[in-house]
């Protein structure tokens, strides 16, 4: 489907959807209350490195950026994905991957997996057939996507999403310039603060090297479940996977502009 017309249906899929879902607000960006289950703060969490030499940088600094907050913490470990269009998620962890995943419209993904409120896997995917392009193969653009589909596993949500008013100088803003919304800013990291303070009995997080797990089988669009969100005309969008036994998986897509 070209850009247009799915930007049409999303759009007109979205405006039945105004009634029911509330709208996302900076006050409060929580992902649905989403977050990882930890005896004790600050924990870590692994981020498995499936991405090429263009990426390590930028994963880096994602890594490092997110590891300010009083919290958590991140550490990148050798990813165990398998294939990276499949992109597997791996229990405990995070993977993120980069491949030329098609002129598909999304130029990155963040998907995690839920149990009881509690994520237990995710995967971030970054599409490089956009990347490669002009408009996309910059390294505020790298920065901000990465930091951004990473932000979302933590259990964070946009603080805004119209892209077109001023930037707010965080990755968890929408953007048609991204050269100050390339890192997390404060109220990031009072976010995270808010949705890790209180502790949890039993842990969701990987203690040691990253194991090997399932594919969550989440490769493609028909694939992601239902559509339940549409953001800012079109360019952002989040789906839910329903697995059963209170089982679900939550994936955001960042459309790219065609």
């Amino acid at each position: 489907m070209s850009r247009t017309p799915r930007r049409l249906a999303l759009l007109s899929i979205g405006l039945s959807l105004v009634l029911v879902l509330p709208a996302s607000v900076s006050a409060s960006h929580s992902w649905g209350g989403y977050h990882w289950a930890r005896t004790s703060n600050p924990f870590t969490l692994q981020l498995g490195d499936n991405v090429t030499s263009a990426w390590d940088s930028y994963l880096d600094t994602t890594s490092t950026d997110w590891s300010i907050s009083s919290v958590l913490d991140t550490t990148i470990v050798p990813g165990t994905a398998g294939r990276v269009k499949t992109c597997r998620a791996v229990t405990g962890t995070v993977q993120v991957c980069n491949a030329s995943y098609g002129n598909n419209g999304w130029l990155g993904l963040a998907s995690i997996n839920i149990t009881g409120g509690h994520i237990t896997k995710g995967y971030v995917k970054l599409n490089d057939t956009y990347f490669k392009t002009s408009a996309y193969n910059t390294p505020a653009w790298r920065d901000l996507v990465m930091c951004q589909e990473v932000g979302h596993t933590l259990g964070l949500d946009h603080q805004d999403e119209t892209f077109s008013n001023g930037n707010l100088g965080t990755c968890m803003d929408y953007t048609n310039s991204p050269d100050s919304n390339r890192h997390p800013n404060a109220h990031d990291y009072a976010q995270l603060e808010s949705i890790y303070t209180h502790l949890d009995s039993t842990t969701t997080v990987a203690a040691a090297a990253a194991p090997k797990g399932q594919s969550n089988g989440l490769a493609a669009e028909a694939a992601w479940g239902q559509l339940v969100a549409v953001t800012n005309g079109g360019h952002g969008a989040t789906y839910i996977q329903d697995l059963g036994a209170g089982d679900q998986v939550v994936t955001y897509v960042l459309w790219a502009d065609q």
